[in-house]
C-alpha cells in the first residue's frame, strides 16, 4: 500500500501545470486533473461533501465548469453503478486535493483515470475557498482552464474565455436529451403510463416513479403534443435540463397544452421554470444558483422542512405571498428556499399540476422530498377516480 500511495503521489507532482481564468480577470494556478487541454464554461460551485459522481453525469451541468467546495474529491473513486447518464457532462473540474488513492469496494477507476478517458479538462491543488468565495461576491461567470507544458500568456488565456458563451439565453436541452423516445418499465404490477419529456433528465427520476408502479415513456427535448398523447399517458412529467428557460418556448408550449388538458403534470428543476413560463411568471438568473445536496427548503402546504439536493442557476419570478391568477387557474408557491426565498415549488389549485426545482430523487443526496413521487401517483388517483364517477 505504501508504495501504491507513493506512486499516486508522484504521479499527480508531475502532472502538467494547469491555470483557471475567470472573466473578470482573477487566476488560480494549480496542476491539471484529468484530461490535459483547454475548457470553456461557466464557473460554478456545488456545496455537495458527496456524489460526485452524480454530479458529473448530471445533464444540467452541460457547460459548466463546477468548483467542488469539499477539499476531498475522488475518495471513492468510480463505479458503473451510480451514474445519472451515459458521460461525464460537466465541461470541467476544479477540485482542492485529489483523493491519492480511492477506496471502495464498489470502485472500478479513479476519478481521475476517468476524467481523463471522457476527455473532461480539470485542475487541482487551488484555493477552491477562495474562488468560492469570489463566486458567492461576484456572481457565477465565464471561466477557463488551460492546462499542458506550453501555456499561453494570460492576456490571451483572459481574451480567449471572454469571448466564450455566456449561460444567459443559452439553448441547451436539445443538446443533452434523448435523440430516440425509451421506456422505463414499471416494477411490479404497472399501475400507470407517464410520458416523460426529457430535458436533460437523470436515470434515477424514471427509476423512482417505476418504484411506483409507473411505466414511463422517456420522449425527447423535441416532442410534440402528439407525441405526448400517443403513448395515451394517465400523467406527464418535464425533466431537469441545462439552460436559460427564457429559451425554452418550445418546452412551454407543449406544457401548456398538456394543461389545457387537465392531465396531471409534475415538473422537476427545468420543469419548474417551464410551468412557471406556461403560467405567465417570468424567470431570472440567480446571482451563484443553488447546487449541492444540504439545501433547506420549506413546503409551504405542510410547514415541514426538508434538506434537498439542487442544481439551478435560474429561477421563477412568482409572488410569494399571495395566490395568483393564471390562464389556467389560481396558482401558488408551494416551496421555497430557507436560505434566500427563491422560489422552490409551484401548483395550481384548479388543476392537477405542480413542480419544484430541487431533486427529489436525490441521487446524490438525501430523501425527505421523495413523497413528491407519491403526490404525483395521487393526483393520478384522483384524476382516475374522476373520471370512473363521471
Amino acid at each position: 500500500m505504501t508504495t501504491s500511495i507513493k506512486g499516486a503521489a508522484s504521479q499527480r507532482h508531475k502532472a502538467a501545470p494547469a491555470v483557471l481564468v475567470l472573466e473578470d480577470g482573477r487566476i488560480f494556478r494549480g496542476r491539471a486533473y484529468g484530461a490535459v487541454g483547454v475548457t470553456f464554461g461557466e464557473a460554478v460551485f456545488s456545496t455537495g461533501m458527496t456524489g460526485y459522481q452524480e454530479t458529473l453525469t448530471d445533464p444540467s451541468y452541460h457547460r459548466q465548469v463546477v468548483v467542488m467546495t469539499a477539499p476531498h474529491i475522488g475518495n471513492t473513486g468510480v463505479n458503473d453503478e451510480d451514474p445519472e447518464s451515459q458521460r461525464i457532462w460537466v465541461a470541467g473540474y476544479v477540485v482542492r486535493d485529489p483523493a491519492r488513492v480511492p477506496s471502495n469496494w464498489r470502485s472500478r477507476r479513479s476519478l481521475d483515470d476517468e476524467l481523463r478517458a471522457q476527455g473532461v479538462v480539470g485542475i487541482s491543488g487551488i484555493d477552491t475557498r477562495a474562488l468560492t468565495r469570489h463566486l458567492r461576491e461576484r456572481g457565477a461567470m465565464r471561466v477557463g482552464i488551460f492546462s499542458g507544458n506550453a501555456l499561453p500568456d494570460e492576456g490571451t488565456m483572459l481574451a480567449e474565455v471572454r469571448q466564450a458563451p455566456e449561460m444567459t439565453g443559452a439553448d441547451l436541452s436539445a443538446e443533452v436529451a434523448t435523440k430516440e423516445a425509451y421506456v422505463v418499465p414499471a416494477i411490479g404490477t404497472k399501475k400507470y403510463t407517464v410520458a416523460a419529456v426529457d430535458l436533460g433528465i437523470k436515470g434515477m427520476t424514471p427509476h423512482r416513479m417505476a418504484e411506483r408502479g409507473i411505466e414511463v415513456h422517456v420522449l425527447p427535448a423535441t416532442a410534440t403534443v402528439e407525441d405526448v398523447y400517443a403513448v395515451n399517458p394517465d400523467g406527464v412529467f418535464f425533466s431537469n435540463g441545462p439552460g436559460d428557460p427564457a429559451t425554452a418556448d418550445h418546452p412551454v408550449s407543449v406544457m401548456q397544452a398538456v394543461l389545457e388538458r387537465g392531465t396531471p403534470l409534475f415538473g422537476i428543476c427545468f420543469g419548474n421554470q417551464i410551468l412557471g413560463r406556461a403560467l405567465g411568471f417570468g424567470t431570472y438568473k440567480l446571482k451563484y444558483g443553488h447546487r449541492g445536496i444540504n439545501q433547506p427548503v420549506q413546503d409551504r402546504t405542510t410547514g415541514k422542512v426538508e434538506v434537498t439536493a439542487h442544481n439551478h442557476g435560474f429561477a421563477v419570478d412568482a409572488p410569494l405571498d399571495k395566490v395568483s391568477e393564471t390562464p389556467f387557474g389560481r396558482a401558488e408557491v408551494s416551496h421555497v428556499c430557507l436560505n434566500d426565498q427563491v422560489v422552490e415549488g409551484l401548483q395550481l389549485l384548479d388543476r392537477p399540476a405542480f413542480s419544484v426545482q430541487y431533486h427529489p430523487e436525490a441521487a446524490a443526496g438525501p430523501h425527505d422530498a421523495a413523497y413528491l413521487f407519491d403526490r404525483f401517483t395521487s393526483l393520478m388517483d384522483t384524476v382516475l377516480m374522476e373520471g370512473q364517477r363521471a
